[in-house]
């Protein structure tokens, strides 16, 4: 255990050290204040827009903004931070793959399962911390301006987003162990979330798809029950366990 709590202190520390804890910090800020922000600018935009669009023939009516449209723009931005924290940390092994420091760190006796479930667990506090930051900051802004208790199934949608999101974590991990190259893990990963958004569209399989899991803008105003999510959570979890157990078997194998 001491071995283990060691190297996730390095890589918590390398975290720091290399700057990507403070560009996701910030990014994940700056889409906090940006959701309520887009909210409450949107008629101004389309008030601007409204002549050049009349000419169109396209008229432009009252629009209501209330949180809601905040927390539609959060689910609209979640994406990109995703995105990024993919491409940012695609290289957490493939990094320690070209230059060497892992066979140093293996030769005094830590186990492989410990540095992979250390960089998991990285990954998890990074992308748990930098998303429940981006929440808390959206939903003060729309508690200031508007009420947060119109968004009914609020809870049920940040935590399958989130849980989309650690799904993710368990195929980067994955990858990071098949291939040597980050270009290798953002492949393979943008390729498998790809097919299971496609198969996903699929509407007696879509159910059983994690990539369901980001749309819940139909659960955040209670047009659809929570149970009717319970199978892609249960399956999406099953999906990490089994990530990271073949991820295990995997590395175990590999040559370093």
């Amino acid at each position: 255990m001491k071995s283990f709590l060691s190297f996730f202190k390095k890589e918590l520390l390398e975290n720091k050290r290399s700057g990507k804890l403070v560009v996701m910090a910030i990014l994940f800020v700056i889409f906090g204040i940006m959701n309520p922000l887009i909210a409450k600018l949107t008629p101004w935009i389309l008030e601007l827009l409204s002549d050049s669009m009349n000419d169109t023939g396209i008229i432009i009516g009252n629009i209501e903004v209330n949180a809601i449209t905040s927390w539609v723009q959060f689910f609209k931005n979640i994406p990109i931070a995703l995105i990024v924290f993919v491409i940012m940390y695609s290289s957490i092994y493939t990094v320690e793959y070209e230059n060497n420091t892992l066979i140093l760190l293996l030769s005094k006796g830590l186990k492989r399962s410990k540095v992979l479930l250390a960089k998991f667990l990285n990954l998890f506090l990074v992308w748990t911390v930098g998303y429940f930051i981006c929440f808390v900051i959206t939903y003060l802004y729309n508690a200031y301006y508007w009420d947060n208790s119109i968004a009914v199934g609020l809870i049920s949608a940040i935590m399958m987003w989130y849980l989309f999101g650690v799904f993710i974590i368990g195929l980067m991990v994955l990858f990071s162990t098949i291939s040597n190259k980050n270009t290798g893990v953002l492949l393979g990963v943008s390729t498998v979330t790809f097919m299971f958004y496609l198969v996903g569209l699929i509407p007696s399989i879509s159910k059983f798809i994690p990539t369901t899991l980001m749309d819940v803008n139909k659960l955040l105003v209670g047009e659809i029950s929570f149970n009717k999510f319970l199978p892609t959570l249960i399956i999406t979890l099953i999906l990490v366990i089994g990530s990271l157990a073949a991820s295990i078997k995997v590395f175990n194998k590999k040559q370093l």
